[in-house]
């Protein structure tokens, strides 16, 4: 990796830092993987149990006004817990990124210009990502894809979740006593209440 570097990020645990000026105009293919580190790192902040790959690609063009074209795709095998079973299960997750990148002083202008046409058209892309100094990090947008891929309610492979068979008698819940006590005796006789 010549042309990118990896570099540590303060809120991201994958971080692949590429500089604006390293895509030449014909573009840039770039293809990266979590290492060990930041797979547990990954993990953690999902809460899953476990990340077993975490992989990018992304192809990067020049879209004229200083902006950037990503497009591509996050793929990764995870480890989560079945909500029915509380079984360990693997998912896996491909999710595809097409993603704008502008400058960071003409964010507004071009959110501004995305919301318009998302009025007309009603299509609503998405926001456009910043440049920042220069600077774009692909191991954040590929942190991003990987986190909305994750499944919040895993099931293992064929589990359906049945609801109780019986119903439940309403003369037994635990206020029941309660109740048939206050219907046997007379309001009158407690008081005054």
């Amino acid at each position: 990796m010549t042309e990118h570097q990896k570099h540590p990020a303060a809120d991201s645990p994958w971080s692949m830092v590429l500089l604006e000026q390293q895509i030449p105009d014909a573009g840039l293919r770039c293809e990266f993987e979590a290492d060990e580190a930041q797979r547990t790192a990954l993990a953690q902040v999902a809460g899953l149990r476990d990340i077993a790959f975490a992989r990018a690609a992304f192809d990067l063009r020049h879209a004229g006004g200083g902006k950037l074209h990503v497009m591509g795709r996050v793929s990764a095998r995870v480890g989560q817990t079945c909500v029915v079973t509380l079984d360990p299960i693997e998912s896996d997750i491909d999710e595809q990124v097409d993603l704008m990148f502008v400058p960071e002083s003409d964010l507004k202008r071009f959110s501004d210009m995305q919301d318009a046409a998302a009025e007309e058209t009603g299509d609503m892309p998405d926001p456009p990502e910043p440049i920042v100094n220069g600077r774009i990090d692909l191991g954040r947008v590929a942190t991003d894809a990987l986190f909305l891929g994750i499944d919040p309610y895993p099931r293992k492979s064929g589990t359906v979740f049945a609801p109780p068979a019986e119903a439940i008698d309403p003369e037994e819940h635990p206020f029941a006593a309660l109740k048939a006590l206050r219907e046997g005796s007379d309001p009158k006789d407690s008081g005054g209440s």
